[in-house]
């Protein structure tokens, strides 16, 4: 297939888009690189050094033989987007292209906005840019299970059946999500569903978990194809943060009880999901959404996890308990459905001892690399303005926009 991965320079689209040209797709990759200067902006790294775009697939193409398109912009740009998509003609489009952090979008009113304008009007660009060039493009969207919050009933894969006064329907599961990114993707999932009513498209929505691993076959290749780890509180995954105090005698900060529990899965899957829904697209006019992930933790289940792993490795690991400062429940039910994608073919890799082991050595390889003062939570749900803390200075970080790229 010909398959263009938006965002195919972050964490996600970069792992997904070696996995499909390994498997003999063609491939572009759409990408303004403003994930690299958000870095910047908030005076982290990356645990890994990541190489340049243009230096990876160069080096992707020697190793292999395979060459992976480059378009150059920002999808919130619709003539750039546009006449990418008339270029290259994809028969899919992953779209992975959005500010992805909950921490991030509630710093202040301006990454507010900016996060749900750069996701929002992004995912309307291509809406529209595959209505009127590419109709029958199948668009799979990445979204998250944070859409859904945690309720205190079962989680269906988007839809719930409903009966109210004597009379049923299936209905869009209830929306309850937790930070201003979260909202703009309940945004996108609506603006999606809407045009696939209207115009007919082809959509796929993949609610994902909470990604973990950085190591995939193709990675694996050249320490030059070497995948993200980012480990600080603002773009950070909760596994990550933990294998990176882990590694320099940190101890594990869990946020309040520790009970909230989310579906997580390894890198390895997330890019077989994509294939999956990309050979088995929706029909004309459906939307469609599968619930991504192949199990399910609490935060204080990852850390005596870790906490194990890491002492039977010769490491001094305690677990501290910090007051939390999302706004969320710190104990709750959680069952959410997730057996779509299994049923089309997906074999899950699930989180062993051996896994976190490795993730614990890639933090031991890089620690160097490691700020400790990026580790502990400096955004505050509850603030409407959060200050960042850098090093032992307490600086106002200025907001860099896409256009200074």
């Amino acid at each position: 297939m010909r398959i263009a991965v938006l965002g195919g320079d972050g964490f996600c689209g970069w792992a997904t888009a070696l996995y499909l040209a390994s498997k003999g797709h063609s491939v572009a990759i759409i990408d303004n690189f403003v994930r690299r200067l958000w870095d910047h902006e908030l005076g982290v790294q990356t645990l890994t050094p990541i190489r340049p775009l243009s230096e990876r697939l160069n080096v992707w193409h020697q190793l292999t033989g395979k060459t992976i398109e480059l378009f150059v912009g920002d999808v919130c740009d619709y003539d750039f987007l546009s006449s990418t998509i008339r270029s290259f003609e994809p028969e899919a489009v992953v779209h992975f292209a959005e500010q992805r952090s909950a921490p991030y979008s509630m710093i202040d009113h301006k990454h507010a906005v900016f996060t749900q304008v750069n996701n929002v009007v992004g995912t309307l660009n291509l809406l529209f840019a595959v209505r009127e060039i590419q109709p029958d493009c199948h668009i799979v969207k990445l979204g998250t299970m944070g859409e859904y919050g945690t309720p205190n009933i079962d989680i269906e894969e988007g839809y719930l059946t409903v009966e109210h006064n004597g009379r049923k329907d299936v209905l869009p599961y209830p929306k309850q999500p937790g930070s201003f990114y979260h909202l703009s993707k309940v945004h996108d999932s609506h603006n999606i569903m809407f045009t696939c009513k209207v115009w007919g498209l082809r959509a796929t929505d993949l609610n994902q978990g909470v990604v973990y691993g950085t190591v995939t076959d193709e990675v694996m290749i050249d320490e030059a194809l070497i995948n993200r780890f980012d480990y600080d509180e603002v773009f950070g995954t909760v596994l990550n943060r933990f294998c990176a105090q882990a590694a320099i005698g940190c101890p594990l900060m869990v946020y309040g009880r520790g009970g909230q529990t989310r579906g997580f899965l390894d890198i390895r899957d997330t890019v077989r999901c994509v294939e999956i829904a990309c050979l088995n697209p929706a029909d004309r006019g459906e939307f469609r959404v599968f619930n991504q992930f192949t199990e399910q933790f609490s935060v204080l289940q990852l850390a005596e996890i870790v906490k194990r792993v890491g002492e039977q490795m010769g490491l001094p690991v305690e677990i501290d308990h910090i007051p939390d400062p999302r706004v969320e429940a710190e104990s709750h039910y959680y069952n959410a459905k997730h057996s779509s994608l299994e049923n089309l073919g997906l074999k899950p890799h699930l989180l062993s001892d051996s896994l976190v082991g490795s993730l614990i050595n890639i933090a031991l390889r890089y620690q160097d690399r490691i700020d400790p003062a990026l580790l502990a939570p400096q955004v505050n749900w509850r603030h409407a303005r959060n200050e960042r803390r850098i090093g032992n200075d307490k600086l106002k970080q200025p907001f860099i926009t896409k256009e200074t790229v």
